[in-house]
């Protein structure tokens, strides 16, 4: 059964201005119970990270200080949210999904996070929108409590996943791959284990191939026992904050082709969301959905 972490505080813990493309999270999964794609059951809903898992990774001061509401207005306003308890507590829960998600993975072969993949956060700091880096903790907690010994982040948001490569740049048991625009943000990238920057208006048939050659080569040199994807639909040509040209189709191709290396493989993978910011909100929820249901072909419809 596909497995998936939702909780409908997602949107209503952010200010009213804050909210949008934030509603997502409490629209995908509406969508996907709806078309039927998904039942109630597929559902689940995450409590917050137990403190222990988050010190794993994260600096204990840095820590400290976001759970007392105590960051400076400079680290405020790069984390790009006002600071409130209930913030605190979204990105607790948030990443709660990505360790119980990883679980289902493991038992399952895919489980999924419809929110997640919050890369810009830096083990002594919050950047972009992230607080928590979720696939780093959830990686941390695989390698400590689950007996994994090599770990493959695919971050295809169109923002490099820099608070993850820097997080893990002394890590051997976790490689980092990131496909991201060389044009966009952060301006000052890290180094992941492995950087394919696209220069903009990057189209399908550039990205696709680029990717699928890629991904052959990672699978065969990292040997991973886990993947953790970045499915970003800011790729899309209608994002706002892209700067690619990558049709709804395209990006559906390049989950597809995802997705499919894990099944193929026998690699559990678990999928968060990532950005996306296209004016319109049903191409993001639309395109997030064709995610969740080519996860749900491949894993548990497909023969």
């Amino acid at each position: 059964m596909l497995k998936i972490a939702w909780a409908p505080i997602y949107c209503h813990a952010l200010p009213e201005g804050h909210r949008f493309p934030m509603e997502k999270y409490d629209l995908i999964p509406q969508q996907l119970l709806y078309e039927e794609t998904i039942i109630s059951e597929n559902l689940f809903e995450p409590g917050p990270i137990p403190h222990e898992l988050v010190i794993a990774i994260h600096d204990k001061d840095y820590w400290k200080r976001l759970l007392d509401l105590k960051l400076s207005k400079q680290e405020e306003r790069e984390s790009g949210f006002p600071l409130s308890a209930d913030l605190v507590h979204r990105e607790r829960v948030i990443t709660m999904g990505g360790i119980t998600a990883s679980d289902y993975a493991l038992e399952y072969g895919c489980a999924m996070n419809v929110a997640g993949g919050t890369h810009h956060a830096y083990r002594n700091k919050a950047e972009g929108f992230c607080l928590l880096n979720d696939h780093a903790i959830a990686s941390q907690y695989l390698l400590d409590h689950k007996g994994i010994e090599k770990i493959l982040i695919i971050d295809l948001d169109v923002h490099q996943g820099n608070g993850t490569a820097k997080i893990f740049e002394n890590e051997e048991r976790v490689f980092t791959f990131s496909m991201h625009g060389k044009n966009n943000y952060p301006f000052r990238k890290e180094r992941s284990d492995l950087d394919i920057e696209l220069a903009d208006l990057t189209n399908d048939k550039d990205y696709l191939h680029l990717l699928e050659s890629t991904l052959k080569d990672l699978i065969d040199k990292v040997s991973p026992e886990f993947i953790f994807y970045v499915a970003g639909v800011d790729i899309l040509d209608t994002d706002k904050l892209g700067r690619l040209s990558v049709s709804p189709q395209g990006c559906s191709i390049r989950d597809r082709m995802v997705i499919e290396t894990a099944v193929r493989h026998r690699v559990p993978i678990v999928i968060s969301m990532g950005g996306g910011y296209s004016e319109d909100i049903n191409v993001i929820v639309d395109a997030h959905c064709n995610t969740f249901r080519i996860a749900n072909q491949v894993f548990f419809e497909e023969p």
